[in-house]
């Protein structure tokens, strides 16, 4: 069985090795069609034709686009993520400078989701079709239908400008400055994700409460309070992880606007920034570590999925014989 895990595991990482060249090669064959050209941005609107396609050509920038994106792949095999060309400096250090405030915000709305989805579906699911269900239901659906940008702008409008509860813009100085400088951008991407696991946590929560062992704890009057947060609350609670590896891309990739909204400096600022400016090496480098941790993060979760549900480990032996 360790045998044909590893070779599912293999099979795995060659799968998410073309995950990520595939999304990236696409992701970057849309940003390189956006018209315009970093020449046009550096020397000016008074540059001749003459010096963009000079400068054009230096860059690289008149090459079809597969060779470009091959040079980007081969650039990328040498640890090389290219150069900025507005401040010349190397891309590396300027995703490395913003990452740690994307990966901030994302971790912290995903934590804030699961902290308010997991209970909510919890109650949910101990009365079903109750009051307090129905009204948990209408939010949840209310929270997935509503887009994390519009979120953004409402929350914004509504606890930073009218009732000044919350700072407006910026990323604060200090760590408790910082940290309420958080709430609203985190909650704004949280919104639609308490959703999700509020609701997939009560279908499984109400499908767990349905097997024969839980009837036969209610048979011998075990409490129904001990029954679900005891024996129930835990085996529901796997399939949300199937979720999480999703959630960790969308979220990655509502930070772009919520970035924006609330004027923090991130990835999700940086790319946009260098999208409006044409700095193509900025937006490949961005690209490619979004899409890289969306792949890792799916690729963990997946693998940590078959590894603790046994029914998961069995699908994980059998797919490791057909990859054999």
């Amino acid at each position: 069985m360790q045998t044909s895990f590893l070779k599912y595991l293999s099979l795995r990482l060659i799968t998410a090795a073309l995950s990520v060249v595939g999304g990236v090669a696409l992701l970057l064959s849309l940003t390189l069609l956006i018209p315009g050209s970093p020449a046009g941005v550096l020397l000016g609107s008074r540059a001749t034709p003459e010096l963009i396609a000079a400068l054009n050509a230096q860059m690289g920038l008149d090459l079809p686009l597969p060779q470009r994106l091959l040079n980007f792949f081969v650039d990328l095999a040498q640890g090389n993520l290219g150069t900025d060309i507005l401040t010349n400096r190397p891309v590396l250090d300027a995703i490395l400078e913003a990452l740690p405030n994307t990966l901030a915000l994302a971790v912290s709305s995903m934590v804030l989701a699961i902290a308010i989805g997991i209970p909510l579906g919890a109650v949910g699911a101990f009365r079903p079709g109750g009051k307090v269900d129905q009204v948990i239901a209408f939010f949840s659906i209310g929270f997935i239908s509503a887009p994390s940008f519009v979120v953004a702008i409402f929350v914004l409008l509504l606890f930073a400008v009218r009732l000044s509860w919350f700072p407006v813009l910026g990323l604060g100085t200090g760590f408790l400055d910082q940290l309420w400088h958080l709430v609203l951008p985190a909650a704004s991407l949280a919104i639609l994700w308490i959703g999700y696991i509020a609701r997939l946590l009560r279908s499984s929560l109400l499908e767990v409460l349905g097997e024969p062992y839980i009837r036969t704890m209610r048979a011998y009057g075990v409490p129904e309070r001990v029954v679900l947060l005891k024996y129930a609350l835990k085996p529901a609670c796997i399939p949300t992880l199937a979720v999480l590896g999703m959630g960790v891309g969308e979220l990655l990739g509502g930070a772009v606007f919520t970035e924006v909204i609330f004027n923090r400096p991130g990835l999700g600022s940086l790319i946009y920034q260098s999208i409006s400016t044409r700095n193509y090496p900025v937006v490949q480098g961005g690209i490619f570590v979004i899409v890289l941790l969306f792949v890792v993060t799916n690729l963990l979760v997946d693998l940590s999925y078959a590894w603790i549900d046994p029914r998961g480990r069995e699908r994980t032996h059998l797919q490791g014989e057909r990859a054999a």
